[in-house]
Parts: structure tokens; C-alpha cells; sequence
């Protein structure tokens, strides 16, 4: 029966094995306590979800807001323009009438010396 193991070599083979299956169980242990629960990711899961929808929503509000501000620019804009052509309009006719005045002033008075 050489090929028999005796009861020392099984038992240091036993020891190996115990020895191994400890190491391993040492191993998934350590890999376990760095794992997440199921309750713990459902809730990260759940507040990432929750924290993106606020983030949609603030950005909409923003981007709302942004639009609003450029109209509000554009009307602010076209009412400059608006008011810089009557200011225009208003210098153009304060210089015209005037003279317009003195030509007619001077037209009568020719006209009333050639009379």
C-alpha cells in the first residue's frame, strides 16, 4: 500500500485544506463587507434619480428664465429704437419749423415791399 496516505499526511492535508478554505473565506468576507446592501443602493438609487429630476428641473427654470431675459432685452431694445426715432423726428421738426418760419417771414415781408 504505498500509495496510501498515512494518517499524519492526511491530517497535515486536512490542515492545508482548512488553512485554504479559511484564506478564501477571509477573502469573500473582506469582498463582502465592501459590497453595498440591497437597501442601502436602493435608496442611493433612489436619491440619484430624485437629485437629477431637481437638476432637470432647475435647469428648465433657468433656461425659462434665460429666454424670458432675452425678450425682455429684444422689447427693451425695439422701445430704444422707438424712442431714439421720435427724439430724431422731434429734433428734425424742432430745426425745420423754425426756419421754415423765418423763410416766410421773409417771404411776406418781400412780398409786401414788392405790393
Amino acid at each position: 500500500m504505498p500509495d496510501e496516505l498515512t494518517v499524519g499526511e492526511l491530517g497535515r492535508s486536512i490542515d492545508a485544506l482548512r488553512g485554504e478554505l479559511r484564506d478564501g473565506m477571509a477573502a469573500l468576507n473582506a469582498r463582502l463587507d465592501r459590497m453595498v446592501t440591497t437597501e442601502v443602493y436602493a435608496a442611493q438609487s433612489a436619491h440619484t434619480e430624485w437629485r437629477m429630476a431637481e437638476l432637470a428641473r432647475e435647469l428648465e427654470k433657468l433656461r425659462n428664465e434665460a429666454a424670458r431675459l432675452e425678450d425682455d432685452f429684444e422689447a427693451y431694445q425695439r422701445a430704444e429704437q422707438e424712442r431714439r426715432e421720435r427724439d430724431r423726428q422731434t429734433r428734425l421738426y424742432s430745426a425745420i419749423i423754425p426756419i421754415l418760419l423765418g423763410v416766410l417771414a421773409v417771404a411776406a415781408t418781400i412780398w409786401a415791399a414788392i405790393r
